[in-house]
């Protein structure tokens, strides 16, 4: 702005041309020109930087397309961007409707989206699963799905068993699926049984983090204590089979109906294990 309106000083002096002043700033003469054809319009304001955004936009949703748009959102709530934009087509063909994004700019502008939580990746576990010799060679480890006991209360029992025996190791109703309680129920079952060489956990947490290999606190004292930490791919829990099979049997002898309350839930969960551990594992 300085170097402009010294330009302009020096313009009105008369002392040099438009050339030689272009020149001595090290700008075009085209510039020079226009620097002096915006001051002679609006004064000194016309030295500074105009916007380059543009005045209009051609390729913009007229109004009375985006109030046909959020009219047939209100009749149907329910609906997403692709469901309208499909029957607006139908209804109305002679119209040049917006690509279904559009549309889903023009409902997310009226609030009436609600934005996707960006999911956790975590980097794959890239080595392939060892064979299942022994007892103590892989414990499997997971949440079973949450349910209400009689009182309302949530019930969410974490259960650890040995891929090999198929020997259930826990079944604890957990507070919180969080990294203190799971520790501390795997160190307990660590001191009873012995330390596995491997676990495996689906990547939920607190199994797994969004860190380097994706290692979880958890996970990161597992390796520490020389455990290797196996997690299946997402969407495979086949992958962990044998366990979700021992939920599938949980399920049915013990929630089928639940306990009234938390404690006597996990009465049930203990009558069960012991069940299993007369059998020598749990019955398919």
């Amino acid at each position: 702005m300085d170097q402009r309106l010294q330009f302009l000083s020096s313009y009105q002096k008369e002392e040099m041309s438009v050339s030689d002043l272009c020149r001595e700033f090290g700008v075009s003469r085209p510039t020079g020109y226009r620097w002096i054809n915006r001051y002679n319009e609006v004064g000194p304001e016309g030295l500074l930087d105009l916007s380059r955004k543009p005045h209009g936009c051609s390729h913009a949703t007229s109004e009375a397309t985006e109030n046909a748009i959020l009219a047939l959102r209100s009749r149907y709530p329910s609906w997403g961007a692709r469901k309208l934009k499909a029957r607006l087509e139908k209804l109305d063909p002679s119209v040049e409707w917006p690509s279904a994004s559009t549309f889903g700019n023009i409902l997310g502008r009226a609030g009436l989206t609600s934005p996707t939580k960006k999911k956790r990746r975590t980097t794959p576990y890239s080595e392939p699963f060892s064979e299942v010799t022994a007892p103590n060679q892989l414990w499997c480890m997971d949440f079973k799905g949450n349910f209400n006991t009689g009182d309302g209360a949530r019930c969410d029992p974490f259960t650890v068993t040995d891929a090999h025996s198929r020997y259930l190791i826990r079944c604890q109703i957990v507070s919180r699926m969080d990294f203190s309680q799971v520790r501390a129920i795997c160190e307990a079952a660590m001191r009873e049984y012995g330390m596995p060489a491997r676990i495996r956990t689906d990547n939920g947490a607190p199994f797994s983090g969004i860190g380097l290999l994706g290692l979880s606190k958890l996970s990161l004292g597992w390796m520490k204590m020389g455990i290797v930490h196996e997690r299946i791919q997402p969407g495979r829990p086949q992958q962990n089979g044998r366990h979700e099979r021992m939920h599938r049997t949980l399920k049915e002898d013990t929630t089928k109906p639940p306990a009234l309350t938390l404690r006597l839930q996990q009465k049930k969960f203990d009558q069960f294990r012991r069940c299993s551990t007369t059998s020598g594992r749990t019955k398919d």
